[in-house]
């Protein structure tokens, strides 16, 4: 990696909004916040990898002999939701992925209509932060494309997605519109197993994996998650983990 100046890392995180906040409470305007060192840490690490990735770059993808045997499930893995049983029972056919919030025409996609629109392979490395890591190959709808679609408007800055196992977590648009961001429905060829998160689940493959959440149950479009719970951006953060997942 090549040598970044002091002055230059300050000048790339000017550029991105993050130099007013780097006290350590809000590394973004409206955005999630953790005070003291752990919100100090956290605030350099989302500015330097930011000034790194400032151009957008894609994540590694691999060959599709890559991907691994075995790609190992944790957490949920078949949500006890009355609901989504019911749903599982018909293969999904009446299941629907609402979008509201910040969006000109709110929406509930149903498994259908995401398949039917433009359409993203890739085989990626997935790094969990218990320590494994597996490479598996994803098919899905960039998020970008869906947001387009209901007409994102200009004050949206974050977009929090919840599921049915009740996990929510918000993501801004530099991450969010990145065009590996995908809404999966789709795993190494076949249909998104129940235990990889079916009918869809979220692919962010710049970051760790708690942050690609599975069993998607609703996606909005906000100005702010400083309000949203404790005001920490995500439920993994409220449990101690970092907001921003870069690797």
């Amino acid at each position: 990696m090549a040598d970044i100046s002091r002055r230059g890392w300050l000048v790339g995180a000017s550029t991105l909004g993050l130099a007013p906040w780097l006290g350590g409470c809000e590394p973004i305007e409206g955005g999630p916040s953790r005070p003291g060192l752990y919100g100090l840490s956290d605030t350099l690490t989302l500015a330097t990898q930011r000034f790194l990735l400032r151009d957008q770059p894609l994540a590694r993808e691999f060959p599709p002999e890559a991907i691994s045997k075995i790609f190992p499930t944790i957490n949920t893995t078949d949500p006890d939701n009355p609901d989504y049983r019911r749903s599982k029972a018909t293969g999904f056919s009446d299941w629907r992925l609402p979008v509201s919030g910040l969006v000109e025409r709110p929406t509930a996609f149903s498994l259908a209509a995401l398949k039917a629109m433009p359409a993203r392979t890739q085989v990626t490395l997935h790094s969990c932060e218990q320590g494994w890591s597996a490479i598996g190959g994803w098919t899905g709808v960039p998020l970008s494309h869906v947001l387009a679609s209901c007409g994102l408007k200009p004050e949206a800055r974050f977009i929090v997605i919840r599921t049915v196992d009740g996990w929510w977590d918000s993501y801004d648009l530099f991450d969010a519109l990145h065009p590996q961001t995908i809404l999966a429905y789709g795993m190494n060829g076949g249909d998104l197993p129940v235990a990889h998160g079916a009918p869809v689940r979220l692919r962010v493959e710049r970051q760790l994996g708690y942050k690609s959440l599975k069993y998607l149950a609703s996606i909005e479009a906000t100005d702010r998650v400083s309000g949203i719970g404790q005001g920490r951006g995500s439920m993994v953060s409220q449990l101690g983990f970092s907001w921003y997942a870069g690797i």
